[in-house]
């Protein structure tokens, strides 16, 4: 599982695990958690960068729709691994 440094505009960088990461429509979205046990939060990512940046930018997902249809896709895909996800309705 691969950590990532998130840094927020002004705020404190905050490590995150990536547990997943899939391209949809052109977009890459990162399923992330705080922690590497199996009762954790997680969050969805899209990076919303442009090629022109050196450094990637990440966008919290929380459109209902979308987050709904990305989280769909990551639940299929942890499934495939063994691994249940419950969405937060």
């Amino acid at each position: 599982m691969e950590k990532i440094t998130l840094s927020p505009d002004g705020g404190k960088a905050v490590d995150f695990y990536a547990l997943e990461q899939t391209v949809i429509g052109g977009k890459t979205y990162l399923l992330v958690s705080e922690s590497m046990d199996g009762d954790a939060d997680a969050l969805i990512l899209r990076d919303d960068s442009s090629a022109e940046d050196t450094d990637a930018l990440y966008t919290i997902v929380d459109d209902d729709r979308e987050l709904g249809a990305v989280g769909q896709i990551f639940a299929k895909l942890l499934s495939e691994e063994g691994i249940d996800i419950e969405m937060e309705e």
